[in-house]
Parts: structure tokens; C-alpha cells; sequence
């Protein structure tokens, strides 16, 4: 069984120096495709590329059962885990997205034809252009009620952000185990499947980090080679959870045989959004399942090794993400008058004090504090004073 939930009992590959506009493959190999379904009995086509209507609909007549591209069958895995509403929004808005280029001629798949379903025959010209108004009038309702969504996060990162809250975003490769690494470091019970796109909705929990205090780390949307530029604009609200971090903590599955693969997909991705310039961490997952080997072939850096399962390596990554974090951090001058010198004790406990110097009346320390520190501390702060 695939993750889409079908069984292959087939499969050819054709390499073609350009795309035949009918069929995108040569007409010989659309032969051998029809012989192959008609041998197998096979019910659906899946093409491991993206189809115009013109060429799904002609591909779907030559060979007579119902053809879906890569593109299809991604978005139909997303509406089967879409559980919330927001993620049912946004892969409503997908599917309207990705449905509208296909429509030509006597379109199938016409929604004047309830229940026609992909590969039935819409009844004709009238009814398509109904389609497609009723497509567009749907996707600006959509976009609106989603839009409505990304304000509202905006506004919970904005009150991080006077918070100063160091924020970590997991992502990575569809299945590489965010959501289990999430669990493990922050003690939570985020539902975890060993399934691709089981995360759609961004999961935000606190960490503890010491030397730092509390954190955020985000769980979202996992990645895919070649994504789909529909998906990618209905998930912007989600996608703007790892945009607005300030780093990101890159998930590799190291037990896949795909691992170096995945690892560039993953990269491409995170330069085609922008974020590159994000200090990254990267997190090698399933340690317990890869091979011995697998650990001398790897070349990211800063990397950890981890068993989210087994919680192994765990606290070599908070303290990674210490080491992180406190490249963000702000070298002040504290001074503490002799009545609240106690307070030098707590300051110890949660920062760095980098040095301790007498003054006639109190102490003045030299501290490395997190920009959520400093705001706490500011009262102390020495603005040109001598003692």
C-alpha cells in the first residue's frame, strides 16, 4: 500500500529529450501504459509529473480508466489528513487552485455534474464557464476566512515578540519525525503517525532552555520534492510559523536511503523562501534505525544525532539550541546597590555573569543576557554612571 492508500501493480519510466503536448508521453508508451492497465486490471494512472487538462483529459481517454499527476495525489493526501478546520480550508483552496488550469473544453470532472467525480465527461462550454466562476468565487471566500487566520497569527507572534521569546521552527522532509522531536522536547503529546503530511496545522509549545528560560518550538507542514506552487500559496498562513522564527531546526530522517536527497530538497526550499540566512540546526532523527554507517556520511553543521522515539541525544540538542540562542544575546552592564546585592545571586542562576567588579556603594556585573533578560533586568542597567 502506498500513503495515498492504493496498491502498485506497476510501473514504466520513459525518458524523453521534450514533452509531447497531447500526452506528455510518446504514443508508444501510452500504448504500453493501456496494455499494462488492461493486464492488471488497474483502476487509476498516477504520472509522476504535473498534466495540462488538455493532457490529462487525452490521456485519460486513450487509456480509459481515470489519471491523476503527482500534483493530484498530494493534494488528495493532504484532504485526508486534514482534520481542522483551517487545514480543510487550505486544502479546499489547493484543490480549487489546482483544478482551475485544468478545465478546458467539455471538462471532466465538471461540478454541474454532482457526483461525476475525475474522469466523467462535463455536459459542455456553458457549464464549464459556470465552473469556473463558482471555482473563483470559492477560492476569494476562501482566501479571505484564511486571511482572517494569518492576522490572528500574526498578532500571537507579535506578543511573542514583546515577549522576547527565543522561537525554534521544526521542519524538514514529510515523515522525518517532527512531530515525535517536538514531544520530546517539550514533554508533550502532540499525535504522532508514521505517515507523510500527518502535521497540516502549525503546533507551537514552550521548552525550558537553561541559561536562556523559556522557548517556543513550532511543528509544521513537512516538505516534498517538487511542491506544488498551489500548495505552497494556501499554506502560506502555515508557512509563516518557519518564516517568522528566528531558527530553524532542520529534521533529517537518517534511516531513509534517501536521506542525501531529501536533505537538498529540504535546502532548496528553505533558499527559494527566503530563509537561509536563519541559523540552522541540523537535527539528525532515527538514530536507532540507521545503519551504522550512515553517521560517517553525513555533512551538515551544526548537527545532533537523535532518537526522538528513544529520547536519545535530546539534551545534546537543547544545549545546541542554547549555544544558538545565545548568539542573540546583548553584553550589559548591570550595577546593584549593596541593599540589593542578593540579587546578583539570581541573575547567576539564569544567565551568564561574565565578570563582577566591587564599586564604592554595590557591585557591578558584566552579563551576556538574552533580549527576554535584558528587558527583566533593565532597571539595573548602568546608562554612563560612575562609582
Amino acid at each position: 500500500m502506498t500513503a495515498w492508500g492504493g496498491e502498485v501493480v506497476g510501473n514504466v519510466v520513459q525518458i524523453l529529450p521534450q514533452y509531447n503536448p497531447a500526452t506528455l508521453a510518446g504514443s508508444g508508451k501510452v500504448d504500453e501504459i493501456k496494455a499494462m492497465v488492461e493486464e492488471s486490471a488497474a483502476t487509476v494512472v498516477v504520472v509522476d509529473h504535473q498534466l495540462t487538462g488538455v493532457q490529462g483529459r487525452n490521456l485519460q481517454e486513450q487509456i480509459g480508466v481515470t489519471v491523476m499527476d503527482r500534483n493530484q495525489v498530494i493534494v488528495d493526501i493532504f484532504a485526508q489528513r486534514a482534520k481542522t478546520h483551517e487545514g480543510k480550508l487550505q486544502v479546499e483552496l489547493a484543490q480549487m487552485l489546482d483544478q482551475l488550469p485544468r478545465m478546458v473544453g467539455a471538462w471532466m470532472g465538471s461540478l454541474s455534474r454532482q457526483g461525476g467525480g475525475i474522469g466523467t465527461r462535463g455536459p459542455g462550454e456553458t457549464a464549464l464557464e459556470n465552473d469556473r466562476r463558482r471555482i473563483r468565487e470559492r477560492v476569494k471566500a476562501i482566501r479571505k476566512q484564511l486571511e482572517g487566520v494569518r492576522r490572528h497569527r500574526q498578532q500571537h507572534r507579535a506578543l511573542r515578540k514583546r515577549m522576547n521569546i527565543p522561537t525554534f521552527a521544526l521542519i524538514g522532509y514529510t515523515n522525518s519525525g517532527k512531530s515525535t522531536l517536538l514531544n520530546a522536547l517539550t514533554n508533550s503529546h502532540v499525535e504522532v503517525k508514521d505517515q507523510v503530511f500527518a502535521t497540516l496545522d502549525p503546533t507551537t509549545r514552550k521548552v525550558f532552555l537553561p541559561e536562556v528560560g523559556d522557548a517556543l518550538v513550532t511543528d509544521t507542514v513537512g516538505f516534498i520534492r517538487k511542491l506544488p506552487a498551489h500548495l505552497i500559496e494556501a499554506f502560506k498562513a502555515t508557512l509563516e510559523e518557519s518564516s517568522e522564527a528566528e531558527v530553524l531546526l532542520h529534521v533529517i530522517d537518517m534511516s531513509s536511503p534517501n536521506m542525501e536527497h531529501q536533505v537538498r530538497v529540504v535546502d532548496d526550499l528553505i533558499r527559494e523562501f527566503g530563509w537561509e540566512k536563519k541559523p540552522i540546526i541540523y537535527v539528525y532523527n532515527k538514530l536507532d534505525k540507521a545503519p551504522v554507517d550512515r553517521q560517517f556520511q553525513l555533512k551538515a553543521f551544526p548537527r545532533v544525532l537523535v532518537s526522538a522515539l528513544k529520547g536519545e541525544g535530546i539534551d545534546k540538542l537543547r544545549k545546541q539550541m542554547i549555544v544558538v540562542a545565545q548568539t542573540f544575546n546583548e553584553q550589559v552592564e548591570l550595577y546593584f546597590s549593596k541593599e540589593e546585592e542578593h540579587k546578583i545571586f539570581d541573575l547567576a542562576r539564569e544567565s551568564q555573569i561574565v565578570k563582577k567588579e566591587p564599586a564604592s556603594t554595590g557591585t557591578i556585573c558584566y552579563a551576556s543576557l538574552t533580549p527576554a533578560q535584558v528587558s527583566r533586568w533593565s532597571e539595573y542597567m548602568v546608562a554612563n554612571k560612575k562609582y
